[in-house]
């Protein structure tokens, strides 16, 4: 049985808040490729946030489809509370999500800038009793597909490390393809040998990613597939663990990285919540914010006063790129 791995980002842009990664890892019977899990699990999973099957079904898709700031995040924990229902997860705390998807994190978080440790029950806004309800139908549905979700994991990078990082690496692009390669790379030295495909999103302009793969993966003969605007395509390794890496613009549509997407924006969404209700409870009449260039350099300009008097650095604050 072959294994589907998907990954994605939700943060690169801002100036404030996180950058997360997320990676999925699914098992699927011989034959199926990513391309096909929605056809094969219509009866339980959509790809759209308002299927025809209504209440049957819940959306796995693209993040940007399921939230939009200030309407909500029903749609986005509805579709990953299925998800942790199908690795026997139910995490009812904010901590619980982050220790569950990414709790090297949880360290790393600085409590002066907001990000501290939060008990806030969740879901937020989805009904956690109608997750649980649909789990075995969602497991039964599953199993007739030869379907199963292995793994769902997260990498938060804070400002302070962020910004090392682009020092380090010269740019916040190869950060991000460094940060994607090292989650992949730790769900691939896990699996025996099989059949392995690797969808990601593109990252930035880049067509190009043969340094990159040649720098994880210096012990195989990597092969070019095609590299082009729409997708980029690597292979390596022996018959029985042929390793296919994709990276395709709108890599969203397959479920794989749809899943990874919602991941990382739920984490980032979490944190930024945590940051505007440290910052708002501070200072009066201060109008949350998402993080984005322009309206974080309105934020951070009503912040100054109280971020001074806190003796919070820039640097642990603010992204440079």
């Amino acid at each position: 049985m072959p294994y589907l791995i998907g990954t994605d980002e939700a943060g690169y842009g801002p100036n404030l808040g996180p950058l997360v990664i997320s990676a999925t890892l699914w098992e699927v019977a011989d034959g199926v490729r990513s391309e096909d899990l929605y056809e094969r699990l219509k009866s339980v999973i959509t790809a759209a946030p308002n299927g025809r099957n209504g209440a049957a079904t819940v959306a796995l898709a693209d993040s940007k489809k399921l939230y939009q700031s200030g309407k909500g995040l029903r749609l986005l924990e509805r579709g990953l509370w299925a998800a942790f229902s199908l690795l026997g997860q139910c995490p009812r705390t904010c901590t619980e999500v982050w220790e569950g998807l990414a709790p090297g994190a949880v360290a790393n978080r600085r409590a002066e800038c907001g990000y501290c440790p939060d008990e806030t029950a969740v879901p937020l806004d989805a009904d956690a009793d109608e997750s649980q309800s649909r789990a075995v139908a969602l497991r039964q549905a599953f199993d007739a597909a030869g379907v199963r979700l292995l793994q769902l994991k997260s990498r938060v990078i804070f400002p302070e490390q962020f910004n090392a990082l682009v020092e380090q690496c010269g740019s916040k692009g190869v950060v991000l393809s460094r940060a994607t390669l090292d989650l992949a790379a730790l769900l691939l030295d896990s699996l025996p040998s099989r059949q392995i495909t690797v969808i990601c999103d593109k990252h930035g302009g880049r067509d190009r990613y043969m340094p990159l793969l040649n720098e994880y993966f210096a012990e195989s003969l990597i092969e070019i597939h095609g590299e082009g605007r729409q997708q980029s395509v690597y292979r390596f390794g022996p018959e029985d663990r042929r390793v296919e890496f994709r990276f395709q613009a709108k890599a969203e549509s397959h479920m794989p990285a749809a899943l990874a997407s919602m991941a990382s924006k739920y984490l980032r969404e979490l944190a930024m919540r945590a940051l505007n209700s440290f910052w708002c409870s501070r200072v009066p009449g201060l109008a949350p914010t998402a993080g984005y260039p322009q309206d974080a350099l309105r934020f951070k300009a009503q912040i100054a006063g109280e971020q001074s008097r806190l003796g919070i650095e820039d640097r642990v604050l603010w992204r440079i790129k």
